[in-house]
């Protein structure tokens, strides 16, 4: 089962949110080349959102080549065609979640001046012990 969450208060258009959480799962080798996805309707059901926004998500994912639809038999995780693709994939992953969380930093109201040196500081503990502290 894909399990999926929205965020109805981001500024993260519905449609990236759904492609991004896809694209983080296939990262996190939660989905695998030959999975099948559930139907856009599936999908559209579960969260409660439009068809169309649900179809619009799979379209950027088929068109980067990250899945394919196939009439008549569903939607399957594509296997990457080299490292590089694989590469690209993780990174557009790094990237999405950390926008994500400058998104929601923003959102609550920080300054980039007051997430920088909290952000320098983790990342300090993290390359010094190669590993982050628990959360709390």
């Amino acid at each position: 089962m894909l399990s999926l969450e929205i965020d109805m208060q981001s500024n993260v258009p519905i449609y990236i949110q759904i492609a991004n959480q896809i694209r983080h799962k296939i990262a996190a080798n939660e989905l695998k080349p030959g999975d099948q996805l559930p139907t856009v309707r599936q999908v559209a059901a579960d969260l409660r959102v439009n068809f169309n926004t649900v179809a619009r998500a799979y379209r950027r994912l088929d068109e980067a080549g990250v899945i394919s639809t196939q009439l008549g038999r569903g939607t399957f995780i594509l296997a990457p065609e080299n490292e590089a693709q694989v590469e690209s994939l993780r990174q557009k992953d790094l990237h999405s979640l950390t926008l994500q969380y400058l998104h929601d930093v923003q959102a609550l109201g920080y300054h980039a001046e007051e997430v920088r040196p909290v952000v320098e500081g983790y990342f300090k503990k993290w390359q010094e012990d190669d590993k982050l502290p628990e959360m709390e």
